[in-house]
């Protein structure tokens, strides 16, 4: 893959990308099923996500594992492809959804023990040129970037997926790349003409809460839509880094993190930002919702950090994965699991918060 820029600087997205050269061809990752692992929890795993009281993580060379027992025994899931996958998300215990290289997109319906290949990067760039094609608005610099998607083939990495529910989805990656749903993945359609975006900053992460949708990435780049996708807008930022996670609370309250340590917060769609203090200056990888409006993250290194009650600083917790880290989950029983390019570490948080 032929990125044109060197925003693949803090893990996971360097593993993700070191994963991606061991790999084989695209035509031949895309059609080989995942190879069995004789101890797949030290495999590079790069994303983790509750699915009802079931954990599920995924990771390099196709490797999806899941926990009934919060953690502790993990089990290999059947996967149909051997591209590394970057993200997952399950809007219900059933079904949920795992992306990564060459612009693979896959289905689960029962929890994340099989999955089943919906869309692949070939068919992601048709989706764009025929986006593009069909916008009268579109201009040519558009025209020659979607028809450039296409003739690059499935070379491009889908970095974050979000579902709101069974049947709304965004998946976004690398060079701008942003495809949506509203039937489960039964069909996927273009966004990528909805962005001002023609420099083509790749996207790290998305979320979204009633009609709101906001996408981050790379040189602090935000979009934010309040149409349900209709429409996008570029929102300024304090911070011209790349943004690797985001978190959008019950409240309408988003927090950006990403490079060196940085944390933002806004409570007004991006109209005024504030910026958290840190202890860490180590990049912030992920970042989730626990209790009263506070969040977990974890940075590279592997350390858990806390928002105050009053989300004006992060407070680093005793307890760290003491390696490079990518996600965090919480388990049924209020502990942490880590997963980075160790593989998975179950965290004991004593008292939770500390």
């Amino acid at each position: 893959m032929n990125l044109r820029r060197g925003c693949y600087v803090a893990w996971p997205l360097l593993a993700s990308l070191m994963a991606q050269a061991g790999e084989l061809p695209v035509n031949d990752v895309l059609q080989r099923p995942a190879l069995h692992v004789s101890q797949p929890t030290k495999a590079v795993l790069i994303d983790i996500a509750r699915a009802g009281e079931r954990l599920v993580a995924a990771g390099e060379h196709g490797l999806i594992l899941f926990s009934d027992d919060d953690g502790s025994h993990w089990r290999q899931a059947s996967v149909p492809v051997s591209v590394s996958l970057t993200a997952l998300s399950f809007p219900s215990a059933r079904e949920g959804w795992a992306v990564g290289h060459a612009g693979s997109i896959l289905h689960t319906v029962d929890g994340g023990e099989s999955w089943t290949l919906q869309l692949d990067g070939k068919m992601a760039a048709q989706r764009v040129l025929e986006a593009v094609s069909a916008d009268a608005s579109a201009d040519t610099r558009q025209l020659k970037a979607a028809q450039r998607f296409v003739a690059e083939g499935a070379d491009k990495p889908l970095l974050a997926v979000h579902f709101s529910n069974v049947l709304r989805g965004i998946a976004v990656g690398a060079f701008g790349l942003i495809l949506h749903t509203d039937d489960g993945g039964q069909s996927w359609t273009s966004w990528v003409n909805r962005l001002d975006n023609l420099a083509g900053n790749h996207l790290y992460a998305v979320a979204s809460q009633g009609e709101q949708i906001y996408i981050a990435g790379e040189q602090g780049v935000l979009f934010a839509s309040m149409d349900n996708g209709g429409h996008f807008k570029r929102v300024p930022t304090p911070y011209e880094g790349s943004f690797f996670a985001m978190n959008l609370a019950a409240s309408g309250d988003l927090l950006l993190v990403g490079l060196r340590g940085n944390a933002w917060r806004t409570q007004d769609q991006g109209r005024h930002w504030t910026s958290l203090r840190n202890p860490s200056k180590a990049s912030l990888m992920a970042a989730r919702s626990v209790s009263q409006g506070r969040v977990m993250l974890v940075d590279q290194s592997g350390h858990l950090l806390f928002s105050t009650s009053d989300n004006s600083e992060l407070r680093m917790q005793t307890s760290s994965a003491s390696a490079p880290s990518a996600a965090l989950a919480q388990a049924t029983d209020g502990q942490w699991v880590v997963v980075g390019a160790r593989g998975v570490k179950r965290l004991d948080v004593q008292g939770g918060l500390q």
